[in-house]
């Protein structure tokens, strides 16, 4: 199966601690890298990781609170020092260009290379990137300021023709595309050989959702249904569920109750509080509504 991780590079909250970096990760897909949030220290993660700075074309952030893009100014100015000449693409909320075209004007002003910021409606759920491989679109969440998670989802790849089949039948190169895209063969003689006979199906594509900050919001289950991955904040325990109400953030458990309800096949929960030094709790709250979930952690990579 062909290459689609995520590299957490940070999975703490607004406040810094020596446990954890600003959220921050990136999305490999056949090599191609593509990033969600820039709090500080990004970049040295991005080092500590050994993942190509030349291989990263568009980040996409969430929401303009700090501790998700105050690392965009320096992993801007570094790639310029790096000797960048691709175009950079940034998408997010509508005063991200605003913010932040300032200052790589003034800091940035001889960059080797173009940034551009593509600006979303956070309030939307819809499709803000595409390419040949994959679509992005986003998950309008419930937070204290505009804010929208992530949906990556794979276009579907053709049938796979059987190998032994082509050398069997001899059929010509050709005739391949034509196969993949449903065609039946015809032998030289005159022989229909079925489409369904000379391939098998390719695998379903994969989903990986970001959902970070956000309070419980059950309007985003019917865009995350059944995804491979959902990787969602869990900042507090239950016992706390007051103070989460009023910072517009999840429990663990409700991050649970999001991925039973979505039927995701897999949960991570992330953006830990400051104040809660043993995770565990929030792991064994978690799974106690969805069995399947893991605690994020600088530098795993999640294979969706």
């Amino acid at each position: 199966m062909e290459q689609f991780e995520v590299t957490v590079l940070g999975c703490g909250s607004a406040l810094p601690t020596t446990r954890h970096f600003l959220s921050s990760q990136v999305i490999n897909l056949r090599d191609k890298l593509f990033m969600i949030d820039c709090g500080e220290g990004t970049q040295l993660q991005f080092r500590t990781m050994k993942l190509k700075f030349q291989r990263l074309n568009h980040i996409f952030i969430s929401h303009l609170h700090g501790d998700h893009c105050f690392g965009l100014p320096g992993l801007i100015s570094t790639l310029g020092m790096l000797g960048r000449t691709a175009d950079l693409h940034i998408y997010a909320q509508p005063d991200a260009g605003k913010i932040f075209q300032p200052v790589l004007d003034y800091f940035c002003k001889d960059l080797s290379y173009k940034v551009f910021f593509h600006a979303f409606n956070p309030k939307k759920n819809e499709l803000i990137f595409e390419d040949r491989t994959l679509k992005v679109f986003t998950i309008p969440l419930n937070h204290r300021t505009p804010c929208a998670g992530f949906l990556f989802e794979e276009k579907p790849k053709s049938p796979h023709i059987i190998r032994e089949m082509i050398d069997f039948y001899q059929i010509p190169v050709s005739r391949i595309a034509a196969i993949k895209d449903g065609d039946d063969f015809v032998t030289p003689d005159g022989t229909i050989v079925p489409n369904r006979i000379l391939t098998r199906p390719a695998e379903p594509p994969r989903r990986y959702a970001y959902c970070l900050d956000t309070a419980y919001y059950e309007k985003i289950i019917p865009i995350i249904e059944g995804v491979d991955l959902l990787y969602h904040e869990a900042t507090f325990s239950h016992k706390n569920i007051v103070r989460a109400k009023e910072t517009y953030h999840s429990s663990a458990r409700q991050a649970a109750m999001i991925a039973e309800a979505a039927h995701v096949k897999k949960l991570v929960i992330a953006h830990f509080s400051a104040r809660i030094m043993d995770e565990t709790i929030l792991l064994d709250e978690a799974r106690e509504v969805f069995t399947n979930t893991i605690l994020a952690n600088e530098g795993m990579v999640l294979r969706v």
